[in-house]
């Protein structure tokens, strides 16, 4: 076929002569070239909900084994954005793939309802009215709250649907069914039965702003500028130790001990300095830190050049490694006097820098021997305040029996309030100081004038040595995008070091010999199979370091800590009084924990009322999306429990893979999945964070309504999803390009099997380029197999398009156009040829279905009318004997000289020396003798689509065409002699031959003949 002409025989004829173009088997279709997808989309998911696609799926699958990914629940709280449509295509792209390969592969999608983001949407719609949440009652805020829940999983629910997401989207789980919120609470009460849940006291990420305590996946980092400050700490008590002599005599003694004296005296009237960036911690400081792998010296002022502060003769004690820059900060000069040995450190007493303010602070501040100490910035000195701080609570706890024994008092104050005032904890800055108590941090997020007020008053008693600001990294609520402070609470917490003693294991489980949650968790990670592995790590990294586990906050939306407590914090345990909660609950809601006479209720009369109080802080949500395999795994019997998959972006380490695996563990004994696969995070086309003041935000609904939901899921199969992804204008426009390529190559199957009789040839009889393509399609159903196994879409998905643009369109298609056009219908090379063009349609759309389940559907029914769907439809087996390496290894050479021959006429038409290769008979000189008897073994002319071809062991002339990656094979053009057949274009010798058809060649004179005794022949 020329380049220039539209088809075969459509030149003029005379009026008598046959119409050629009419006994082509051109293709026929009805498949558009143009997909319109944003219109043809909404009409596939209106088709799949009239024949109940899902119901069918489910009935068709009853008896298969199943395959559960459990849907980790986004927050019913807006619209959609493109890390949802990426985490939804994925799940929705791995349970169509398990489906279609024979398993039970249902998704039930669910909304995690409840918690601060929802109940922050309200409180600001109050505010914006002037009405005060706190004068609303409980259960009429809790319904509003609902009542938005609501809204957002509706809208929710038609944006996943959108996107071509498959699941029991009429029946999805929610946290805040009445039924969820009683089986949540259930798996609280485990915890609180067993002895896991207890009340304590300990530092807690604490938003102002909204008054709850944060976990750690509720918190983000940004930039904050901070006061800075290096504070002086009087040495109280020390004592100092030389290195002994060896047999000293009695001078050296009597030196010695002066020499001790002196260095003693000169410690007992040194400061120790500390740096932080959080002045207003200095309050609840109760010991300093210090590590004995840092070398200290004694250092002494020796100038000043401000008239205040530290001067002359005063004597402080720094890291060696950070003397330097602390004194250029203070602006000070100084000498070092000698070392302070880490022995001497262990035995110094401090007094506080804030001594006597407010008649408070007298207390001992002791030296800590502390890991986290390092020399890399600061002082060499820690500032421990263990009511502000993991690392300086953990420090204070394991040094807690060692400082009792010395007299020191270890209860850590309280010394921030939930609004960020200071309280009575905190002498002379608290309620009862004449300014009134200084604030930490205000309603709306600003600093406040606790700092001010520390730094003030640590100048007055001369224990500042210098301060100055910082802009830094610092938690932030990624709600209300402010700053969050650290404070000593009383929370709810569950034990991860308490010996469970085999507490809830299951059958089949074995517990590990630390049968602590930390053990059984850490066991459990070791147990599951993580994509990419690398998550194996960092979850264990997280469950080994995490302190206890928070479950309280102090809010109105969510599952209450059911729970009654006296007054030292211990729990009630009684079967009967949680059977009762958990009746109301599960036909109630969780609303009856705070209605009226909710306590005489549950309480019943076997309790003392006064002695019993009903705790009314909230669950963490992360307790409640960790108890959903509770409630929906293991009471759906149309799931199972555990999970096959659990998929998640990589941020979910910390967040619902890691509340369910403690959940399930501290109830279960194990995780409540199997394996665990984690994808990264969307960016712009420059790797930046979109946000909307960057005007780079990519939204699905924009993507969709331009182009189409199945363009933005061949985005994300295509992409490497383990790491970070990039989106924008570009690269949406490359998976249009390569969506046309696929559209196009499948509309030429439709029209080139309109003509398909499903006619067979035995494999054995079919020429090689069929039993070749066979061979191809063994092996990528290998690779389409194994790739949905390890969920490595992406390699699916770029050899399955690059076979088609390649291996179909550039080579198979277009070597067979002309056979398969033309050729007499009973001719076995035509037969074979439809029948391979069946085989790879059938298996290609059923391939690709899972991933872009909107196109495949409409090529299914375009070949298959009255099928149902494709989706109803099982990835076909394959033939073993279709494997034929050895084959593949011929036609791999074979292919090496035919791109040669390809380039040297592309360059012709390019020089419009011919317009179609037709016109072609290039001479084609291949120097390796075994290389050219492989290449005219074959019709090597058939192969590179040209009327004549010649192979020669000659030399290649002068000028002849030639691929510098390809040596040894040269192409000499020469044009084709002869006449040009009137149906097929093809320059022949034997166009004339035959005298009832004398302007075609033998070969379409023979279809003509055939054609005619069909009576398909058409007269022009």
């Amino acid at each position: 076929m020329s380049d220039t002409d539209t088809k075969p025989g459509s030149q003029p004829a005379p009026a008598d002569a046959v119409d050629y173009s009419k006994t082509l088997f051109l293709p026929e279709t009805e498949f558009p070239m143009r997909a319109g997808l944003p219109q043809a989309e909404p009409a596939w998911i209106a088709q799949w909900d009239a024949m109940d696609l899902y119901g069918t799926l489910r009935k068709a699958s009853a008896g298969r084994p199943k395959y559960v990914l459990h849907d980790g629940p986004p927050y019913a709280n807006g619209n959609l954005h493109i890390g949802h449509a990426l985490n939804k295509i994925l799940k929705d792209v791995i349970t169509r793939s398990f489906q279609m390969r024979g398993y039970d592969a249902n998704y039930v999608p669910g909304w995690d309802c409840h918690g601060l983001p929802i109940e922050w949407k309200i409180e600001e719609a109050y505010r914006a009215k002037g009405r005060n949440k706190d004068e609303v009652p409980v259960n009429e805020f809790r319904q509003e709250c609902r009542e938005f829940a609501a809204h957002w999983v509706g809208v929710q629910s038609a944006e996943f649907r959108r996107l071509g997401v498959e699941g029991d989207f009429k029946n999805p789980y929610l946290t805040m069914a009445f039924k969820a919120e009683s089986v949540i609470a259930g798996e609280l009460l485990k915890f609180a039965m067993s002895g896991q849940l207890y009340r304590g006291s300990k530092p807690v990420m604490w938003s102002v702003v909204e008054k709850t305590a944060l976990a750690e996946a509720e918190v983000e980092y940004a930039d904050h500028e901070s006061d800075t400050i290096w504070a002086k700490f009087p040495v109280a008590q020390a004592i100092y130790t030389e290195a002994q002599w060896v047999s000293p005599s009695d001078s050296e003694m009597r030196e010695l001990a002066k020499t001790v004296a002196d260095k003693q005296a000169s410690i007992r009237q040194a400061f120790v300095v500390i740096w932080t960036t959080t002045p207003w911690t200095i309050p609840g400081n109760r010991a300093v830190a210090y590590s004995p792998r840092i070398s200290y010296g004694l250092y002494e002022v020796t100038a000043a050049e401000n008239d205040f502060g530290s001067q002359p003769g005063e004597k402080l004690i720094l890291a060696d490694a950070l003397a330097e820059e602390v004194f250029k900060k203070a602006k000070l000069g100084f000498q070092r006097l000698f070392d302070v040995p880490a022995r001497t450190m262990s035995t110094m007493t401090l007094q506080h820098p804030l001594n006597g303010v407010g008649g408070g602070y007298g207390f001992p501040v002791p030296l800590l021997e502390g890991d986290h100490v390092t020399e890399e910035a600061g002082t060499g000195f820690v500032h421990t305040a263990p009511g502000h701080g993991r690392e300086d609570f953990d420090a204070w706890m394991a040094a807690r029996r060692g400082l009792e024994a010395r007299g020191i008092d270890t209860a850590i104050p309280f010394t921030v309030d939930d609004d960020g005032f200071y309280t009575k904890d905190v002498p002379g800055f608290g309620p009862d100081a004449p300014e009134g108590p200084a604030r930490v941090i205000d309603d709306k997020g600003k600093k406040g004038d606790a700092n001010k007020r520390i730094i003030d008053a640590l100048i007055a008693s001369g224990n500042l040595l210098a301060r100055g600001r910082l802009k830094h990294s610092y938690p932030h609520s990624w709600r209300s995008k402010k700053p969050v402070i650290f404070r000593n609470t009383p929370q709810w917490f569950v034990h991860m070091d308490k010996d469970l003693g085999g507490y809830g294991i299951n059958a089949g489980v074995t517990a590990p010999a630390d049968d602590t949650l930390r053990g059984r968790a850490l066991k459990a990670i070791e147990e599951t199979r993580f994509v990419p592995a690398s998550g194996q790590n960092r979850l264990r990294g997280m469950i080994a370091d995490r302190p206890d586990w928070v479950l309280s906050r102090q809010r109105a939306w969510g599952v209450p800590i059911c729970v009654f407590a006296d007054a030292d914090g211990e729990i009630l345990k009684d079967d009967a009084v949680n059977a009762r909660i958990l009746e109301a609950f599960n036909e109630e809601g969780a609303d009856a924990w705070f209605a009226e006479g909710a306590k005489e209720r549950f309480l019943g009369n076997e309790h003392d009322g006064a002695k019993w109080t009903m705790v009314r802080d909230i669950l963490d949500v992360w307790f409640d999306s960790g108890s959903t395999h509770a409630f929906c795994l293991e009471k759906r019997p149309d799931l199972k429990w555990p999970a096959d998959l659990y998929l998640e972006g990589s941020d979910q380490h910390r967040g619902w893979f890691h509340s369910s695996l403690l959940e399930s563990c501290g109830t279960r004994g194990r995780a409540p999945y199997d394996a665990v696969l984690t994808h990264g995070f969307v960016m712009d086309e420059e790797g930046r964070k979109m946000s909307k003041s960057l005007g780079n935000v990519v939204t699905p609904q924009d993507v969709i309504k331009q182009s189409g939901a199945d363009i933005l899921r061949l985005w994300v199969v295509s992409s490497d999803y383990s790491e970070d992804l990039r989106l924008g204008k570009a690269i949406l426009q490359t998976n249009i390009d390569s969506y046309r390529k696929l559209r196009n190559t499948l509309r030429w199957m439709l029209g080139t099997l309109a003509h398909d009789h499903g006619e067979t040839v035995d494999f054995a009889d079919m020429p090689e380029l069929e039993r070749l393509m066979l061979h191809r399609l063994a092996e990528l159903d290998e690779i389409v197999r194994k790739g949905y196994d390890s969920f490595d879409f992406k390699r699916i998905s770029r050899t399955l398009l690059d076979f088609i643009v390649v291996e179909l369109s550039a080579f198979y298609f277009d070597v067979r156009k002309d056979s398969l056009y033309c050729d007499p219908p009973s001719a076995t090379r035509r037969k074979a040829s439809l029948q391979v063009v069946r085989i790879i349609f059938d298996r290609l759309v059923t391939w690709l279905a899972p991933m872009l389940p909107f196109t495949m559907e409409e090529a299914w029914l375009s070949r298959y009318p009255d099928a149902k769907s494709v989706h109803l439809e099982q990835f076909l087996p394959v033939d073993p004997a279709w494997r034929d390496d050895a084959l593949a290894a011929r036609w791999q050479k074979l292919r090496r000289v035919r791109r040669v021959v390809m380039g040297a006429l592309e360059e012709k038409r390019r020089d419009k020396i011919i317009g179609s290769s037709l016109e072609a008979a290039p001479v084609v000189h291949v120097a390796d003798p075994e290389l050219r008897a492989l290449a005219a073994s074959v019709d090597f002319a058939e192969i590179a689509i040209t009327s004549g071809l010649t192979i020669s062991a000659e030399p290649a002339p002068e000028g002849a065409f030639t691929l510098a990656d390809t040596p040894g094979i040269a192409v000499v053009f020469h044009k084709a002699e002869g006449r040009k057949c009137a149906r097929s274009w093809k320059i022949t010798d034997d166009v004339g031959a035959d005298p009832e058809y004398p302007d075609v060649t033998a070969r379409d004179a023979e279809a003509l003949r055939e054609l005619k005794a069909l009576g398909l022949l058409t007269a022009a």
